[in-house]
């Protein structure tokens, strides 16, 4: 049974900063692809970041490339998402998906894992 776990959400100023942590229980996580969404309220869930298994390939949204980084440690089996210059709009649940195989980044739907998410509320 695979497992994610999301914590570091919370309220911050505009213009602040907070990294999201996302631990995976199981003995596959290094072979995952893995990725970050976000869904504010009365809007779809979207993509934000993801990385591959090896860490070697990132994808970022336009909305956060040059302010969020994604990092994975496999050792560990996390995968962390610093947010800096943090903006009103991202305002959010922030969750954590995990794909077994080879997955499209920036499509929810090839993901197999998802955590229960993690608020993060950023105030003007």
């Amino acid at each position: 049974q695979v497992q994610l776990v999301e914590s570091g959400g919370g309220l911050v100023q505009a213009g602040g900063s907070l990294r999201l942590s996302c631990t995976v229980s199981g003995r596959s996580f290094s072979s995952y692809y893995m990725g970050w969404f976000r869904q504010a309220p009365g809007k779809e869930r979207e993509f934000v970041v993801a990385i591959s298994n090896n860490g070697g390939t990132t994808y970022y949204s336009d909305s956060v490339k040059g302010r969020f980084t994604i990092s994975r440690d496999n050792a560990k089996k996390t995968v962390d998402l610093q947010m800096n210059s943090l903006k009103p709009e991202d305002t959010a649940v922030y969750y954590c998906a995990a794909a077994a195989s080879y997955v499209r980044p920036r499509s929810s739907g090839g993901y197999d894992y998802w955590g229960q998410g993690t608020q993060v509320t950023v105030s003007s």
